[in-house]
């Protein structure tokens, strides 16, 4: 989710999802600072692998050079981990290690919090986004395994509700496309609904209204949405209250992930927590908890985890299923979630909440997870039976990737690339980008008067929608979340928007910063009368109010 997230496909260190900005205002911009996304890093590729069963004997012993590779390893590892900090100006991270079903290497740096406190260690809560989605997909194999459902089973015939705009791909679309990011959607599509206070009700019904980009299964496209339909199946498939209560019961329990959690007030209530932080090329900036992302979005990216308990749930991925001589899910449906559903480029290849990616001597099955104000990544050489965790306490912009990406390099004997240098650069350049765009006019256009543009509005997947005047500029709020977003005269008649900090809103407003989060173009008639209010934010989607 933004992660994306938010998750992101920036760069070959970073290659993401995520989109650059059009030009200008004219083209509606989507470039709402949006932590929905994954990010997805550099590697770049496709080939798959599972390891057989860990923890015999004789696989430790076959794990011993792996081992020895990454003690020689870990003195320049973390001189590489305290650079990136101080050049990315990440407060606080944490890192594990596990090889031959064990964690062979767990350490913290830095601080939970800029505001001070206490130091990052193993045991120090942050949120992972959506490196959830590998946590879905396996209590997705393990009700596969129970003959709950079918990976092939049609979507509609679990939810009669499931439904998107095109008739035929509501009706073909099966279990493994929920996971699979092809669904034809553009990429994070209606996230916004989700982040401005909808709730997973409306935002699964909001998909209805969203026209496709794409062939069904044939472009690679980020969604997380899609996962709350996948969540809302397998809980009742479980006979659950929902997602959260599978996840509890089939994964976090019996790994004895005691730490790990799925809510807001979860991981403010731990006393070893660590807080979100915004990135910006001049240092990172302390944000609040908000429960409407990631929160809201179910097993696309709600937990809160730790690297000690997140080194379970590598050692169950690494031991094919099986953790401490329990099976929890069969080596094949494990499997199928890692096989290749679409590919992303030539050398990248999605699965169902794993991505796998060739490097030159070797593939990584990885996920990342990006928040407002966290960034995650889990990455494993399945075949060479080694994970590494990475949990940071700053804003995903592909920090976490590229220490990965360095680590499985060296642990590859890859050629040498210095990825966090890298990322670093795209991610300034983006940054800048925005600032750029929201640059005020030099000579802007007449503004229109703004008293006959207020009124009663609608759009299909916000819903209702009153737009009133506020001093000079204009407040939109949506009737259903109770949000509200300000938009201020730019440019004629295209004007910048922001969310308001108000009530739980505050924390979002917070969370996505002081620049402007998208554009708003209007639409009016020779009357003067506004009658389509035309909204851009940053998952390139145009959401069209009309009037009533």
């Amino acid at each position: 989710m933004r992660h994306t997230s938010r998750g992101a496909l920036p760069s070959m260190t970073t290659a993401s999802c995520q989109r650059k900005a059009p030009a200008g205002p004219a083209a509606l911009p989507g470039v709402f600072r949006h932590a929905g996304r994954v990010v997805f890093p550099l590697l770049m590729a496709a080939a798959l692998s599972v390891s057989a069963p860990g923890g015999t004997q004789a696989e430790e012993r076959s794990a011993a050079p792996m081992e020895a590779r990454v003690n020689a390893l870990i003195p320049e590892l973390e001189a590489y981990i305290q650079s990136g900090m101080k050049a990315f100006d990440v407060p606080g991270l944490a890192i594990g290690i596990v090889t031959g079903d064990r964690l062979i290497y767990a350490k913290g740096f830095g601080l939970r919090s800029k505001s001070g406190g206490a130091a990052v260690d193993p045991k120090t809560v942050f949120q992972i986004g959506s490196a959830a989605k590998g946590f879905l997909a396996t209590t997705m194999a393990i009700a596969v395994d129970r003959g709950k459902f079918h990976w092939g089973d049609r979507v509609v015939d679990l939810d009669p509700d499931f439904q998107l705009k095109d008739p035929w791909v509501t009706r073909e679309f099966r279990m493994f496309d929920l996971l699979a990011q092809r669904s034809s959607l553009p990429p994070y599509a209606n996230d916004m609904v989700g982040i401005l206070g909808g709730d997973a009700a409306a935002m699964m019904r909001s998909l209805r209204h969203v026209e496709p980009v794409s062939s069904f299964r044939s472009t690679f496209a980020y969604t997380n949405i899609t996962h709350l339909w996948a969540g809302k199946i397998v809980a009742k498939a479980e006979a659950q209250s929902d997602w959260n209560a599978v996840l509890a019961r089939d994964l976090l329990g019996p790994l004895g992930m005691q730490d790990s959690s799925t809510t807001a007030a979860a991981i403010e209530a731990a006393a070893n927590h660590a807080d979100g932080h915004r990135w910006t090329p001049t240092g990172t900036i302390a944000v609040p908890f908000t429960p409407f992302f990631p929160y809201g979005f179910g097993g696309a990216g709600d937990i809160n985890s730790n690297i000690e308990d997140a080194a379970r749930w590598v050692r169950l991925q690494l031991g094919n299923g099986s953790f401490e001589g329990r099976r929890i899910v069969s080596p094949e449906n494990l499997a199928a979630t890692r096989s290749a559903r679409v590919a992303i480029n030539e050398k990248a290849i999605y699965g169902m909440g794993w991505l796998t990616s060739l490097t030159p001597n070797g593939n990584v099955v990885w996920h990342n997870g990006g928040t407002y104000g966290f960034g995650a990544y889990i990455g494993m050489l399945v075949d060479k039976d080694v994970g590494v965790i990475i949990l940071t306490n700053a804003e995903q912009v592909g920090f976490p990737d590229a220490v990965g990406a360095w680590a499985f390099d060296r642990l590859l004997s890859n050629p040498a690339v210095d990825h966090a240098a890298n990322t670093l650069k795209a991610a300034t350049a983006k940054f800048e980008a925005a600032d750029k765009l929201f640059a005020k006019p030099a000579s802007p256009r007449p503004f229109p008067p703004l008293a006959p543009l207020a009124g009663n509005f609608v759009n299909p997947s916000f819903g209702k929608a009153a737009l009133r005047v506020d001093g000079d500029a204009l407040v939109l709020e949506l009737q259903g979340p109770g949000s509200q977003l300000k938009l201020e005269p730019w440019d004629g008649d295209v004007f910048t928007v922001r969310v308001v900090a108000r009530g739980a809103f505050t924390a979002v407003a917070e969370n996505m910063g002081p620049r402007p989060g998208g554009f708003v173009q209007l639409q009016i008639d020779k009357d003067g009368k506004l009658g389509v209010l035309r909204l851009s934010f940053e998952d390139g989607q145009a959401y069209e109010f009309r009037r009533e």
